[in-house]
């Protein structure tokens, strides 16, 4: 038995000779594109920030991984791959000669490929450009192949691509991506037992994963380590220490994803730009701060919660009980000056619904529109103290033929007679502020509308009451003409994108004038009052001035909130994905309620924010002897007979 082994380790040397010897002419007839491996360009994971570099979220197709380049690995972590997996790797050319004799003998003994004597360059050619199959037909092109692949490429090269490529198990792929998934540390952060573990894995990734099986895991580092300190490569001392050593493991999920709706939003904007945003390796940097994303999507839910148990208590009584199953909400808030948005929140739960109302939904905004109805009016001339006449009528027009009266209501069933603007809007008088736009002209005031940038306006007098769709997030655009002192921003999401290569594309505020920012600051104080004494006090927070407007549609199927702070403008909405009615739930009572949530929460985050509105220059401030101003400028004058009617104004101040 002796001979007949001598005789058959004779024979593969022979073969082995045979192979070295026509390696110049097999390889160039080989048929596999080894470019793969020498213009390497592995699917990378690309990685959502937010402002403060947090991570929001991986993005990648099949494949997680990090890339990182030979002069960022630990030498350390080098030096435990070569020890467990390729002890001679600097010295051969790509085949271990010794190695291969010795699987040989021991695949003869079991009559089958049993023993694989990969060196790490046959495992990359492997793990690359053939597949696992144990035929001899593999071997011999796995061997020919990592031949070719040592005369192009450097030891420093191969192993760069090697720890790029391995899986790690958990479905990481690469080092660098391990070492984050496993540890939540960078590679340069690891300590030896770490490194140990991450270099025991790649032989069994499954059986070796920790988040599965701990024991093994640390087993086979301890093997590592062990292999490491035969070679004298580390001393007993750290062998001893490390071996006792057992590392905190995280089991996170892959894609990290802290905000769902905000990830779904950037790949749907960068994808024709990007074709390749899930392989690529980018970086993507938006204007989301987590911390305010966090904020936002407690305080819709606190007042989705609200609403669900009014819901109860009314349903108990109710004839016909009101099905909140399909109730949700959406939440968008951003900056004033820039437009860059704080926080998108598309629904109360992204499990139960991915569909984003904030970016998709669109709903009526109903009396939340007016306040662009009444700028409108101020900057044809009328002022906040102009009387407006709130009294009943009917309206005749055609449907398909049919002749049809419209009858139009205040939600409180009463009306005031002459109302003032100011005070019209305060408590969205429904009547008052059709008759105050049939007045100046329907053409007039649907121009002034598409001057500011509303689309698909209705050509009739229903425009009074937002009657038309637009989604939480294009409005939250239209009310910077508000926030920002007449200056319409749009919502910017992404700040800027960087390209593996270096490249990096730099995003920019796009803004227009809409109108002064005295006309705007008008509107900005009847919308103070709104929030102190009319339709929206429960938005209402202490030491901060905020102006919002409330906004509720027929048959309670949309409840808004809009509105800001001196710096930060914020959107709230609540319905039901089916259109349904709820039970009574106005602006005021439903989404009001996470508007001051937010801010409250938010101020206590930000205690430097600005607390009160500057008055711009050209408003004309007027006292009243209760101790509240009237705000005026020279387009909306005080009316002709303001001193007559009323002695009680007194101009104190004028910018």
């Amino acid at each position: 038995m002796k001979i007949f082994l001598r005789v058959i380790g004779l024979f593969f040397i022979i073969m082995i000779a045979a192979v070295i010897g026509g390696y110049f002419y097999i390889s160039s007839q080989l048929k596999y594109d080894v470019d793969k491996l020498i213009h390497y360009n592995p699917a990378l994971t690309t990685k959502i920030y937010d402002r403060n570099g947090e991570l929001i979220s991986n993005v990648f197709g099949k494949e997680h991984r990090y890339y990182v380049p030979f002069k960022a690995i630990p030498p350390r972590m080098v030096e435990a791959l070569v020890a467990i997996e390729d002890t001679t790797f600097f010295e051969h050319p790509g085949i271990n000669i010794e190695a291969i004799l010795r699987a040989a003998m021991k695949d003869i003994k079991h009559m089958k490929l049993k023993e694989g004597a990969s060196t790490l360059t046959q495992q990359l050619v492997k793990l690359t450009l053939l597949s696992n199959e144990k035929k001899l037909k593999r071997k011999i092109n796995e061997a020919m192949l990592a031949l070719k692949i040592e005369h192009k490429l450097t030891k420093e090269e191969i192993l760069e691509r090697y720890l790029n490529e391995v899986y790690y198990g958990h479905r990481y792929y690469g080092v660098k991506t391990a070492a984050q998934g496993y540890f939540r540390k960078d590679l340069s952060d690891l300590n030896l037992k770490e490194i140990a573990i991450l270099a025991g894995i790649p032989q069994r990734p499954s059986a070796y994963d920790p988040t599965r099986h701990l024991d093994l895991s640390l087993s086979r580092a301890n093997t590592v380590l062990q292999r490491m300190y035969t070679l004298g490569w580390i001393s007993e001392d750290e062998l001893e220490k490390y071996q006792a050593l057992r590392p905190k493991i995280y089991n996170d999920t892959l894609t990290q994803n802290r905000a769902p709706y905000i990830t779904n939003e950037v790949l749907k904007r960068l994808k024709s730009d990007y074709p390749d945003i899930r392989t690529g390796g980018y970086e993507i940097y938006t204007t989301i701060d987590l911390e305010a994303q966090k904020i936002a999507k407690e305080a819709l839910k606190h007042a989705y919660e609200g609403i669900l148990s009014r819901g109860e208590k009314y349903n108990k009584t109710a004839e016909e009980p009101v099905d909140y199953s399909d109730l949700n909400g959406a939440m968008v808030v951003l900056e004033n000056k820039t437009g860059e948005v704080l926080s998108l929140v598309g629904g109360v739960d992204y499990n139960k619904s991915v569909f984003d109302r904030a970016i998709q939904g669109k709903r009526q905004p109903g009396s939340s529109f007016k306040p662009f109805i009444y700028l409108s009016a101020l900057n044809a001339g009328y002022s906040t103290q102009s009387k407006l006449t709130d009294i009943s009528r009917s309206f005749s027009y055609k449907d398909q033929d049919e002749e049809k009266e419209w009858r139009p209501k205040n939600y409180e069933k009463n009306f005031e007679g002459l109302i003032t603007l100011r005070n019209s809007l305060v408590h969205s008088r429904n009547l008052a502020t059709i008759n105050m736009v049939n007045e100046m002209g329907l053409s007039t005031v649907h121009q002034a509308l598409v001057e500011m940038g509303f689309k698909n306006l209705p050509s009739d007098l229903s425009i009074s009451l937002g009657t038309f769709s637009i989604t939480p997030f294009a409005f939250a655009g239209d009310y910077t003409i508000l926030s920002n002192q007449g200056t319409k921003v749009e919502p910017m999401l992404i700040k800027k994108v960087r390209s593996e290569d270096g490249g990096v594309k730099i995003y920019h505020t796009v803004e227009r004038n809409v109108t002064t920012a005295a006309q705007s600051f008008l509107i900005t104080s009847i919308l103070e009052d709104v929030i102190k004494r009319g339709t929206g006090r429960r938005a209402a927070v202490k030491g901060l001035a905020l102006a919002g407007k409330t906004g509720t549609t027929n048959a309670y199927k949309d409840a808004w909130f809009c509105g800001y702070s001196p710096e930060i403008e914020t959107i709230v909405w609540f319905g039901k994905d089916n259109n349904a009615k709820m039970a009574k739930e106005t602006g005021g009572k439903a989404a009001a309620p996470a508007f001051s949530e937010f801010y409250r929460e938010y101020l206590k985050l930000h205690p430097e924010m600005k607390r009160e509105f500057d008055i711009p220059k050209g408003v004309r401030v007027v006292k009243k002897s209760a101790g509240q101003n009237e705000y005026f400028t020279d387009i909306s004058a005080p009316p002709n007979d303001a001193k007559s009617a009323s002695e009680e104004l007194e101009q104190e101040l004028l910018f």
